[in-house]
């Protein structure tokens, strides 16, 4: 038997992975913060909100979590437009297997949504939360989470290695 999750499950996952894992980090997250109006002039609620009191900056994170198909469709369209209309950086994260074709190649395509799905059973960067982590990375400056365990470029060790693959006859004049 499946467990299903709801909305509010889902965003309190993202939230304690987000906790978990950048918390030592110096940011607050918190739940369900008023920030302005939406499109349609109502009072907007957004799921999640990260804040960096140090850095004077945060991001405001809207959940989506559809595992049976139904109306979150419907929704996808209006929160992409409604996350582009607030006065700070914010993106929708979503995961389950309910939305349709057509809206997941929406969100696939859209550079303000994530593709999230933590598990609090090993809280480390997965495959399933890269475009979160990404995200959050660009937004806080935290380039040690896109660069991981790579080396800077260096240069002497690529010259030192072009010239050895070179065919000596074509190195003489």
């Amino acid at each position: 038997m499946k467990s299903y999750m709801t909305g509010k499950q889902y965003a309190d996952l993202v939230a304690a992975y987000i906790v978990s894992l950048y918390g030592d980090r110096q940011i607050q997250v918190y739940r369900e913060i008023n920030i302005g109006k939406s499109i349609i002039g109502k009072n907007r609620r957004i799921d999640i909100f990260v804040h960096d009191e140090n850095q004077k900056k945060a991001l405001a994170i809207e959940c989506k979590y559809q595992q049976t198909q139904g109306t979150a469709d419907e929704k996808i369209p209006y929160a992409l437009e409604d996350i582009q209309t607030m006065w700070m950086p914010g993106c929708l994260v979503y995961a389950g297997e309910g939305f349709s074709e057509g809206v997941i190649h929406l969100l696939r395509s859209s550079y303000l949504a994530a593709y999230c799905l933590p598990d609090l059973n090993n809280v480390q960067p997965t495959s399933s939360t890269r475009e979160l982590d990404h995200i959050m990375a660009t937004i806080f400056g935290w380039w040690d989470v896109l660069i991981q365990h790579k080396s800077p470029f260096n240069l002497e060790t690529y010259l030192e290695k072009w010239w050895s693959e070179q065919e000596p006859s074509r190195l003489i004049p």
